[in-house]
Formats: structure tokens, C-alpha cells, sequence
């Protein structure tokens, strides 16, 4: 059961962050989720997997179920479904303003001899 649980973490993670590095914002969005969901199995499994034991400790029963790990995994959903939200907005906003979701700046944007601000504090800049 560790064994599944270890590689189902593992191949969340690697999947997440493979999706956080790819060029378009929707991939990016799936990427944090997935890498939430890895985070969650996480926290859930540091409380130990038990089966059939009472959250607390009650008298005469010898193991029980940690219950911090499984509040920690409820706190962790509520702010990864806002983190979501808010990303989601962004990548929507940007692909309504853009026309595509592409997150890196576009060949025609980029100006050859550095930053934008760059020019600008120097003077060289048509701002």
C-alpha cells in the first residue's frame, strides 16, 4: 500500500510540474492542480495509513488515526480550489485580452537589445 501511495505522489508531482513548465496557461492551471492533489496524498500519508482505528484515543484501543494530517488535507483543498480559481481568472482574462493563451511574450513584443525598462530609464526607449 506505501509502495502505491509513494509512486501515485511521485507521478503527480512529475506530471505537475512537467504541465507548470509547457508554454500554454491551461496546461499551467492542470499542472498546479495536479501538483495540489500530490501535495494533499502528502499530508494525507504522514498521519500513517491505519485502517479501522478511531480518530482520537479512546480506552482500551492501542492505535489510533492521527487526525492533524486529515485537517491539514482539508485546509489544503479549500486553498488550492481558490489558488485555482485565481489562476483560472488570469489565464481567462489574458486569453480575452490576448487572443491566445500562450504565456511567453510574443516575437514582436521582445526588443532586441534588452528590456523595456531598461530603455526607458536610459532614455533610449520611445515611452
Amino acid at each position: 500500500m506505501e509502495l502505491l501511495l509513494s509512486s501515485a505522489i511521485g507521478m503527480l508531482t512529475a506530471a505537475g510540474v512537467y504541465l507548470i513548465l509547457r508554454r500554454r496557461s491551461f496546461a499551467v492551471v492542470l499542472g498546479m492542480t495536479m501538483l495540489s492533489y500530490a501535495i494533499n496524498l502528502f499530508l494525507f500519508s504522514t498521519g500513517r495509513l491505519v485502517v479501522n482505528a478511531p480518530p482520537v484515543l479512546r480506552e482500551g484501543a492501542a492505535a489510533y488515526t492521527d487526525p492533524l494530517p486529515q485537517a491539514l488535507v482539508l485546509t489544503a483543498i479549500v486553498i488550492s480550489f481558490g489558488m485555482t480559481a485565481v489562476v483560472a481568472m488570469m489565464a481567462l482574462g489574458a486569453f480575452i485580452e490576448g487572443g491566445d493563451d500562450r504565456v511567453d511574450m510574443p516575437a514582436a513584443d521582445r526588443l532586441p537589445g534588452g528590456s523595456r525598462s531598461a530603455k526607458r530609464i536610459s532614455g533610449d526607449g520611445d515611452a
